[in-house]
């Protein structure tokens, strides 16, 4: 920038200069405000110039700044997102589970198969959060934010469902006992008219 100046301000004294050479008819004037005035406007456009550069610079890296927060707000939105699904998997867990295994129209042979079709589950779903930690701690895998809130969605999808699966374990465990109470009933009603 300051070479552009030296080399405009070399250009108009050489042109000042050369004029002192030409011939014409009476005294030439030279209006050395006029010339002040450029010099001025021209120093002022360069400082425009380098502040326009510095503005653009300074909005550039606020873009990528930008862009970082918003992937590290996707990604924990994912997290927060798969914890809470994590959370309604514990509730099932102690609420829904324990009320399947203590009904007596389970079958102590059944209940091996409840407590290993639950166990399943929530042992995919300590893998999951094992995964997480690991992916969200560790910088050896050198994943981008993008990468990472890729594997995050994934996970979430994976997360969500682990809860649909639960929900619809429970849900029929739940019809199976309505159904053997309901035939206990039938079975064990007096005929007494």
């Amino acid at each position: 920038m300051k070479t552009k100046i030296k080399i405009l301000l070399m250009t108009v004294a050489l042109t000042l200069v050369m004029s002192g050479n030409a011939t014409a008819q009476g005294m030439p004037t030279y209006d050395n405000t006029n010339f002040i005035s450029l010099v001025k406007q021209l120093i002022e456009s360069g400082k425009q110039t380098a502040q326009m550069i510095k503005s653009v610079k300074f909005l550039k890296d606020a873009k990528e700044a930008i862009e970082k927060v918003s992937s590290v707000v996707e990604q924990l939105r994912a997290v927060e997102e798969i914890g809470q699904n994590n959370q309604r998997l514990i509730n099932v867990m102690q609420n829904d589970l324990q009320d399947i295994l203590n009904s007596p129209y389970i079958k102590p042979d059944e209940v091996s198969r409840v407590v290993e079709s639950f166990d399943a589950i929530v042992q995919n779903s300590l893998d999951t959060v094992d995964f997480i930690d690991e992916v969200l701690s560790s910088d050896y895998l050198k994943m981008s934010d993008a990468e990472r809130a890729e594997i995050l969605k994934a996970k979430e999808q994976e997360s969500k469902q682990m809860v649909s699966n639960i929900t619809t374990k429970t849900k029929r465990y739940r019809d199976i006992i309505s159904f053997r109470k309901m035939q206990d009933k039938v079975n064990n009603r007096e005929t007494e008219y």
